[in-house]
């Protein structure tokens, strides 16, 4: 057996548990019982590795018994070898194994193995389960066969399969990982920051973030991470994600967001230095009228219409930063640019003059959705030629388009970067805009409004983004009228 697994192999591997599942259970599941299985195993071959290494400096017999030389405790009768010799009851095997696992770490493991229906046979039958368990049984994933490193892209390998196999569902599940290293470059994390994700999902804005740092040669460990989701199993594989790329310092909750917020500091929300967001688009099951009462405050520019939470999060995001430090880069659609339903919000928001930079992108880079997406970028402090401004860029064309899935390349992520830190006009590329501009004009943040693309360089656009176009022009003739009318006026000419 050579001493490391080929990524190739271990991501065939990891692919071959979900082939094994194909008509049992629907796709979407998948990731509820082979993220568990998968990191069930590494610990337990971890376990056994360290194990090996103390018996081999200390003499047979002692390697379980030296509970400071174990990442983790792995509790009599709970490990994978003993679930492997079962024949009936798999999944109850399995479940019993994965609760005292649990139990028995209790401030890193608690809840991470989820809550799969592992007894429910109707599903997955012992036979099933037992082919699964021979599968994986096949690789030993030790740190030695299979470094932190090589396992943490593996799992990202599977993360995006997952999504791509399971749909529309994928939107909470997956954010396009070239987007999340252009947000997290536009922000530049600094070693010892907090970073937080208020709907982290699987956690992959937090591990761009870390990992950002690590390939410029800093100390990435040193990073505060923090992150909230709704969704149990995906709140699990974010804390079972960021384990496989080595990272231990980091709190993941699973909790709603605007209705439970779960990072308090004396009955406030806590501060963080660096935020990076792609809050779900436009929920429309959410306690407004608990939001309207807001205990910390989150309403500081209004309360957004039930249909659409977008201004929620938004503002939960503003009251979660810094004051001195903080800054935020978050993923949404076009549509929060403009709405009118959120005008009053967006026009307080301006005028506080936290937003910085209002970056366009092209389409379906959302996943599995054709929308173009936009970055809203805030900043609590802005450097002193920035202030009263906002820089609007139009990077439609920055991006490469692969069937359904665009992504940005090393290219594109570069021009975006360094126009972002120039803060400058570039001829249809950039604009600078006083925000008394964007105030007189209602708040509107629609980039067309501001920054002209020549005959779109061919493509064509969504509808929503048709409609912000039609919009702009609309709003720029009313303002031409208004201005002519004021000019006859002056001239009393108007009658």
């Amino acid at each position: 057996m050579p001493e490391t697994i080929s990524q190739q192999d271990l991501e065939r591997y990891f692919w071959g548990a979900a082939v094994l599942l194909r008509g049992y259970i629907d796709s979407s599941d998948y990731k509820q019982f082979i993220f568990p299985l998968l990191y069930f195993k590494r610990v337990c071959d971890v376990f056994d590795e360290e194990a090996a290494e103390v018996t081999q400096e200390y003499g047979p017999g002692v390697g379980e018994d030296f509970a400071e030389y174990h990442r983790f405790t792995i509790p009599k009768d709970s490990h994978w070898a003993d679930v492997r010799e079962k024949t009936t009851d798999v999944g109850v095997a399995i479940q019993n194994a994965m609760r005292e696992i649990e139990k028995n770490n209790p401030e890193r493991l608690a809840g991470i193995f989820g809550d799969a229906p592992w007894t429910n046979k109707s599903r997955l039958s012992d036979e099933t389960l037992r082919d699964l368990i021979d599968h994986l049984s096949s690789e030993k994933l030790s740190l030695s066969r299979v470094p932190q490193d090589e396992l943490g892209q593996g799992y990202e390998y599977l993360i995006k399969k997952f999504a791509d196999d399971s749909g529309h569902t994928a939107a909470e599940f997956y954010t396009n990982r070239t987007l999340v290293k252009l947000m997290t470059l536009m922000l530049d994390p600094k070693e010892g920051e907090s970073i937080y994700d208020p709907t982290c999902g699987t956690g992959g804005m937090l591990l761009v973030a870390a990992l950002q740092l690590k390939e410029q040669g800093k100390e990435y460990r040193s990073l505060k991470l923090y992150g909230q989701d709704i969704n149990l199993i995906t709140s699990s594989i974010a804390r079972m994600n960021l384990f496989l790329h080595g990272i231990d310092d980091f709190e993941i909750v699973r909790s709603d967001t605007l209705a439970q917020p779960a990072f308090l500091k004396n009955d406030k929300l806590r501060q963080f230095d660096v935020v990076l967001a792609n809050p779900p688009y436009s929920i429309k099951k959410w306690n407004r009228d608990a939001f309207a009462a807001d205990p910390y405050g989150r309403n500081l520019y209004g309360v957004p219409p039930q249909g659409r939470a977008d201004y929620a999060f938004f503002q939960h995001i503003i009251k979660s930063m810094n004051k001195k430090t903080g800054r935020c880069a978050i993923l949404f659609p076009h549509g929060v640019l403009f709405r009118d339903a959120e005008k009053e919000m967006r026009k307080k928001m301006v005028a506080d003059d936290l937003i910085e930079c209002v970056l366009g992108l092209g389409p379906n880079l959302f996943y599995n959705s054709p929308m173009e997406a936009c970055v809203v970028i805030c900043r609590m402090k802005k450097p002193d030629d920035q202030k009263g401004k906002i820089l609007f860029i139009n990077a439609i064309d920055e991006v490469t388009h692969d069937k359904a899935q665009s992504f940005l390349e090393h290219q594109h992520v570069e021009k975006i970067v360094n126009a972002y830190r120039a803060f400058q006009d570039i001829d249809e590329f950039t604009k600078v805009v006083p925000i008394k501009e964007v105030l007189a004009n209602d708040g509107n943040m629609s980039i067309p409004l501001y920054l002209s693309h020549s005959e779109n360089n061919g493509h064509e656009h969504t509808l929503e983004v048709t409609t912000e176009l039609w919009e702009a022009s609309i709003l720029k003739r009313n303002h031409s009228a208004d201005a002519l009318f004021a000019s006859l006026k002056d001239a009393g000419l108007h009658e």
